[in-house]
């Protein structure tokens, strides 16, 4: 058990290496103290972060501008600025970023901007700059 657990772990950490350079801190906590639960989530994450070529359905930009939509309809501020940096990288445009923001502003109300999505928002255009 603790082999395939270990092994979850890697794909996990290996999987936010690869879209963001970095394991970020909160989940290298849960790693350290919840290793079953991280577990989980990497091999969660490393499922649906595949990119066309290694058998995802949708690409990663894609994929990465779902997550900071989400992040901003649940006011996570900061994984919405990191998923937004990252589908950046991959391509997606200012434009289509505030297209599904202002989609999330359609389902979530107005406070989904004014509490994450224009965050977002600024912190890509200065990326852009």
């Amino acid at each position: 058990m603790a082999d395939i657990q270990d092994e979850a772990i890697q794909q996990g950490m290996d999987s936010f290496v690869a879209t963001f350079g970095r394991v970020p801190e909160n989940f290298q906590l849960l790693a350290e103290h919840a290793p079953g639960a991280f577990a989980g989530y990497g091999l969660m994450r490393s499922f649906v972060m595949r990119d066309h070529g290694d058998g995802g359905a949708l690409d990663l930009k894609t994929k990465e501008l779902i997550f900071a939509l989400l992040d901003t309809l649940a006011g996570q501020t900061t994984g919405a600025k990191n998923h937004a940096a990252a589908a950046m990288r991959l391509g997606l445009t200012l434009p289509e970023l505030a297209e599904g923001l202002v989609q999330v502003m359609m389902v979530g109300g107005i406070t989904t901007w004014n509490l994450t999505g224009a965050a977002v928002m600024k912190h890509c255009r200065d990326i852009e700059g």
